[in-house]
């Protein structure tokens, strides 16, 4: 789902289920930081480091471990850039050379509406009439599932090129159907707040992508050096 989200200088490796695959392990820089998680926990990163090492070597680049940084931000080897995701029965890894795209971030969520009380914490009024609209004219979407993660994967392609905190209420987010398409479009994140600059530009908004099938809602924000 990921894949056809992003641009070809990304690489992606998917993982189904929650059992990581045989003969997986941890580094134990990476024991080390879920030493006291439950079990759930412990098996969910480690799929989804799996999935990054497995994206690493598609890459050309030897298998390591993937440790946090501020945050919990995952902190990638010298010359890649990266994201990571997991949820109930998925878990994902982007990782592209920094010298293709400035950074990346993706998310996947069950495709359900979100809990009672979450919407008015991470929309804003404006987003809030877009997705009635929506909902209205295509219901089998969940919709406020959707602005959530697209919010999840800006956030993750921000702080890279910030360093810092990037509230829910600090970008608006437009949601656009693909032509054609119920079940897949773009998106657009105006940034409420000064952007990074990239190469030497200001950026005040990032665009992305989004799918939903299989029971997820994936979206996918990539960020280019020329601003696409």
């Amino acid at each position: 789902m990921i894949e056809e989200l992003l641009p070809d200088p990304v690489v992606t490796v998917e993982a189904h289920g929650d059992e990581p695959a045989e003969g997986a392990t941890l580094y134990p820089g990476e024991q080390a930081l879920i030493a006291r998680a439950v079990e759930k926990r412990r098996r969910e990163f480690t799929v989804v480091r799996t999935c990054a090492r497995r994206a690493m070597d598609k890459l050309g680049v030897p298998p390591q471990a993937v440790l946090t940084g501020d945050r919990g931000a995952p902190q990638w080897p010298a010359g890649l850039i990266g994201s990571m995701t997991h949820c109930e029965g998925y878990a994902a890894a982007a990782l592209a050379r920094a010298t293709d795209l400035a950074s990346l971030g993706i998310d996947a969520e069950p495709h359900l509406p979100l809990p009672d009380g979450v919407l008015p914490s991470v929309s804003l009024p404006a987003e809030d009439g877009r997705l009635r609209a929506l909902r209205a004219e295509h219901p089998a979407v969940h919709w406020d599932r959707l602005l959530f993660s697209a919010k999840e994967s800006v956030y993750k392609a921000w702080f890279p090129l910030t360093g810092k905190w990037l509230d829910f209420t600090e970008a608006d987010i437009e949601v656009g159907l693909t032509p054609g398409h119920t079940t897949a479009g773009v998106f657009r994140a105006r940034l409420l707040v000064p952007g990074p600059v990239v190469d030497g530009r200001r950026v005040d908004h990032f665009d992305g992508r989004w799918t939903v099938g299989r029971g997820l809602v994936a979206t996918a924000v990539s960020v280019a050096y020329d601003g696409g």
